[in-house]
């Protein structure tokens, strides 16, 4: 087996919990990745500002990747590779969320934007990226600068024909997948966490069978499949963890300690 340089860890339902607080585990966890000269860095559908406050705890030195790794950021928060939703398929994405009847957020690089402050995943998204959205009336003005559009929504069955709908209707043009059972996501054509875990591997000069991946949702199956070895949590629905090469703990139960040490066992 190929020894694993680096490990490409999801953040929300893998490496935290619901609370949205890193555990001692995870900082021990990765703490001995360092010790043991594995690379570790994260990957997320999660925003630029929304990533920030896992850097110094974590002791990332290496770029990560936001928006489903269409964008690439070194650790001083500066962009090495962003990309965006053309904007006619940004405007063609709100439409079909608004069929559906779900909130609407835009995020630009610097940005959350929300027709509605009331909506019932605002106070959740607060909580999770540290940072408040800004309340616009109307999305038209912002449509060149999209790095991501969300849908959000309690109604998951919903939110999964919603996501059948979309990916007919981008086509080619957006990548559409859940990031959570209640957030589906457009982002970038061509960019997903699997050409994030191929862009990593090149920079390092190392093959993507040394690169370990851990996560447990849909979006994270294009990392899985581009790396040597993959954990999905035990949360995880049975399709993702069939698509894994081990399933781990939950993310309540510090499932990602528990895989870095097998991450250990294996180099």
């Amino acid at each position: 087996m190929t020894r694993i340089s680096l490990v490409v860890s999801d953040v929300d339902g893998t490496l935290l919990p619901k609370s949205k607080v890193l555990s001692d585990g995870a900082k021990r966890a990765v703490a001995k990745l360092h010790e043991a000269g594995i690379g570790f860095t994260i990957v997320s559908s999660r925003p630029t500002i929304g990533m920030t406050f896992l850097i110094e705890p974590l002791a990332i030195t290496l770029p990560f990747g936001a928006f489903n790794g269409s964008s690439i950021v070194d650790a001083g928060l500066k962009p090495i590779e962003q990309h965006l939703i053309p904007p006619t398929t940004a405007q063609r994405s709100i439409d079909i969320l608004t069929e559906f009847g779900v909130d609407i957020w835009l995020f630009t690089n610097d940005q959350w934007l929300t027709r509605n402050p009331d909506g019932e995943y605002v106070s959740h998204e607060k909580l999770a990226i540290k940072h408040d959205p800004v309340i616009v009336t109307d999305f038209s003005s912002y449509l060149t600068g999209a790095c991501k559009i969300v849908g959000a929504s309690s109604d998951a069955p919903l939110l999964q024909r919603c996501e059948t709908a979309m990916q007919q209707a981008v086509g080619n043009q957006a990548t559409a997948v859940r990031s959570q059972t209640y957030y589906l996501d457009v982002t970038p054509p061509g960019h997903d966490k699997g050409t994030f875990v191929e862009a990593m591997a090149k920079r390092l000069g190392i093959s993507t069978a040394a690169v370990a991946t851990i996560g447990d949702m849909q979006n994270d199956l294009p990392m899985f499949a581009r790396s040597g070895v993959s954990f999905a949590m035990r949360n995880a629905t049975d399709d993702v963890k069939k698509h894994a090469t081990h399933v781990t703990d939950s993310n309540e139960h510090d499932g990602f300690a528990a895989a870095m040490e097998t991450v250990l066992k294996l180099t």
